[in-house]
């Protein structure tokens, strides 16, 4: 989210405590988890723990919520490993709060069953990992939803066009904007290739289930229409190790579980740098829309630090612009 919108919300727990009335809690559970793109607050009911997520209508509009949780109550209800929305008093799966900072939606999720992997993750794990994904992805061929449906890559583009056109001095950026959009449109879409992607199918949104050795996937705020081989790139991102991916044994414990569940097409590893530029232009694009108007006279302490994170990782992003293919 952006700087500023951040610093007003974490200032205090107001939204939060004026969100969680609509949910059933343990009095006195509310506590700050996260914020990145969203606001993250975990609490507890019947010491059982869950998670209200939130953000403002500037950031998520609510028709995109309401398609993200569409897909899935459909993945549940498809036996697909993945945690749960929750009801609100009211019989919501979404509610809203009007402050003087805006309107906010929020929505609240089970805690996923298992653990977070690091780099130690066995072959087998990665291996059902790319199972795991591929299944998602199977899923998602043949979903059809019923009321909203997600954005596209062609919004995505659209998005980052937008962002551009407020930063024209950003023009390796607005070049590369240009060739990604024709290079896009000119890979083809199939039931097999394309359809609903999560985008961020990294080791820190899925739980590894000992007992079912399967995982538990959270996280689905990033999902959007594209092609199945941008999911496995994205994934892939947070592959362990360093040097060449692909030469990786990690790397082929997850093709190797994904190809057991789906057909992968024969020209995977060829557009794999493509969609790495399209996912750092993405990434550069939401950096900068981050760090807009950002500068605060009186800012809170840990603001500078984070400023300076945001504008080196934009910095090395732009570098690349430049190198191509």
């Amino acid at each position: 989210m952006n700087l500023k919108t951040m610093v007003v919300g974490l200032s205090s727990d107001h939204v939060a405590r004026d969100l969680i009335r609509n949910w059933e809690h343990d009095e006195g559970s509310l506590r700050f988890w996260r914020a990145s793109s969203n606001f993250v607050y975990a609490f507890q009911r019947n010491q059982e723990r869950f998670f209200m997520r939130f953000s403002t209508e500037q950031d998520h509009v609510i028709g995109q919520i309401e398609a993200e949780l569409e897909f899935m109550q459909y993945l549940i209800a498809s036996h697909y490993p993945c945690v749960s929305p929750v009801s609100s008093m009211n019989n919501k799966l979404i509610e809203t709060a009007q402050t003087a900072e805006g309107k906010y939606f929020a929505v609240v999720f089970q805690a996923a069953q298992g653990k977070n992997l690091d780099e130690s993750l066995s072959r087998e794990q990665c291996e059902e990992w790319g199972r795991s994904l591929a299944g998602l992805h199977s899923l998602s061929a043949v979903y059809e939803p019923a009321h909203s449906e997600r954005r596209n890559w062609r919004d995505i583009l659209g998005w980052i066009e937008h962002v551009l056109q407020k930063h024209p001095q950003e023009q390796e950026a607005a070049a590369e904007l240009q060739w990604m959009t024709l290079w896009l449109n000119s890979q083809s879409v199939t039931q097999e290739t394309y359809g609903l992607i999560h985008y961020d199918f990294q080791l820190d949104n899925v739980f590894y289930d000992n007992g079912q050795h399967s995982y538990n996937v959270i996280d689905f705020d990033d999902s959007f229409y594209s092609w199945y081989a941008l999911d496995i790139v994205s994934a892939l991102s947070d592959m362990p190790g360093q040097g060449d991916p692909l030469s990786s044994e990690h790397m082929q414990s997850f093709l190797k579980g994904y190809r057991s569940a789906r057909v992968m097409g024969d020209d995977f590893i060829e557009q794999i740098p493509y969609f790495q530029r399209f996912m750092n232009l993405y990434g550069f694009s939401r950096l900068l829309g981050s760090l807009d108007d950002s500068e605060m006279e009186q800012g809170p302490d840990w603001l500078e630090d984070v400023r300076l994170k945001l504008a080196r990782s934009r910095d090395n992003l732009r570098q690349g612009f430049t190198r191509g293919i």
